[in-house]
């Protein structure tokens, strides 16, 4: 009977262990799974609320700052270029009455194909200046490092020599008006500043010294006094224009017999840089110019300054080994080759219509045809390569980046 007593109160011990178990997990298990589901739940909701401002602060980073960064001077080697088309297509547009045969063919050009020029030419230099000023004003430690950079200074000059290019081939503004007058004030003053800066430390630092810091860019500098000459001339001031000329000229001569001589700062230039080589042509055509201009006629001193530049374009286009490494992929530098062939077309121009014969409008018509079809082509590449132009520059992260690429940024690759 204890033996039976027993057995039933062990089998009742075990049902009760049986029944317990499920308790314990219904107990404990809904808790879990609610905490884990409330947890994932919490965190795939402040994953939700977190993604947008995270996606919108990328979005914003890689769009603006990676662009202000890594932009520099040197883009407005485009503004010089279709500013200076501008100017061409004017003065072709616009033969003289006693106009060669050759040139008047010119005057079929019709005048909207001039007016799209010009209106692609001011947005084009109003969305680089745009973006210029937002990185002086978000990114000043850059732009100072730009200024102290022997290449990139030089670069500076650009905005302005663009902004009066387009004021002479403006087919609104005349020049005897006062919209032109005061828009070239605005326009020269800056050049001023940058010619005292520069040439001041040519001749007052020893770090600074010419036969240092000279390359083939130094040559806007020069060019930028020129376009102010022309500029000045046609408004009829004539005492100003030969103060500019006269300030381009001397510096000008110190240049050429310094890079002609290779010296030191002539050594600096990288090899990727060598289409500014082309700059030795625009420096004497923008000089025969502005003479011509001053003195309103094609003399010899404008000639000698005009074969100058032509026979430096024919050294230049004998030797192509010097650019094949600038060469081999598209870049901005690709730009440099346009605006020395459009002043040389315009100066050629000029020559034309003061010689009056067959084979210097042959000469023009040549010239003039090469740098249209230059400019075409680099509008063509820029199109169809904007991811190398821009993007491929651009950082993958703008946040955590190494104290050696933060460096290498902050110097302009032009």
């Amino acid at each position: 009977m204890r033996t039976r007593i027993y057995r039933i109160t062990q089998f009742k011990t075990i049902m009760k262990e049986i029944t317990s178990q499920p308790q314990i997990e219904l107990v404990f298990d809904p808790s879990n799974n609610t905490t884990t589901q409330s947890q994932s739940q919490s965190q795939s909701q402040s994953q939700s609320h977190c993604d947008p401002p995270v996606a919108k602060k990328c979005s914003l980073s890689f769009s603006l700052t990676p662009i202000l960064t890594k932009f520099h001077a040197g883009y407005f080697r485009i503004s010089l270029s279709l500013c200076s088309q501008a100017l061409l297509w004017k003065i072709l547009g616009e033969p003289p009455h006693n106009a060669h045969a050759l040139r008047q063919l010119f005057s079929f050009l019709p005048s909207i194909a001039f007016a799209l020029l010009w209106s692609i030419a001011l947005s084009t230099l109003a969305f680089l200046s745009f973006i210029y000023i937002l990185r002086c004003l978000s990114h000043s430690e850059m732009v100072k490092a730009e200024f102290l950079h022997h290449v990139g200074v030089n670069y500076l000059f650009a905005p302005w020599i663009s902004w009066l290019l387009l004021l002479q081939s403006s087919p609104f503004i005349t020049p005897k008006s006062v919209y032109y007058i005061v828009l070239w004030w605005v326009f020269v003053v800056p050049i001023l500043v940058l010619d005292v800066k520069i040439y001041g430390q040519w001749f007052t630092k020893g770090k600074r010294f010419v036969s240092v810091a000279a390359n083939p860019t130094s040559q806007i500098s020069v060019i930028g006094n020129l376009v102010a000459a022309r500029a000045a001339s046609k408004m009829g001031w004539r005492e100003c224009a030969i103060s500019m000329f006269s300030l381009a000229m001397a510096h000008y001569l110190v240049l050429f017999v310094t890079l002609y001589q290779r010296l030191a700062g002539s050594n600096r230039l990288p090899a990727m840089l060598r289409p500014v080589f082309f700059l030795f042509i625009a420096a004497p055509s923008m000089a025969s110019l502005a003479w011509v201009s001053i003195s309103g006629t094609f003399d010899n001193a404008a000639k000698m300054l005009f074969f100058l530049s032509l026979f430096l374009f024919l050294s230049l286009v004998s030797r192509p080994n010097l650019f094949r490494k600038s060469m081999k992929k598209y870049s901005l530098v690709w730009w440099a080759y346009s605006f020395p062939l459009t002043v040389l077309a315009l100066a050629s121009a000029d020559y034309a219509e003061e010689v009056k014969g067959g084979m210097a409008h042959v000469l023009m018509l040549g010239l003039s045809a090469l740098s249209v079809l230059v400019s075409l082509a680099l509008m063509v590449f820029s199109a169809t390569n904007t991811n190398m132009l821009v993007l491929d520059t651009l950082p993958v992260s703008t946040t955590n980046r190494s104290s050696d690429s933060q460096q290498s940024d902050s110097v302009p690759i032009l």
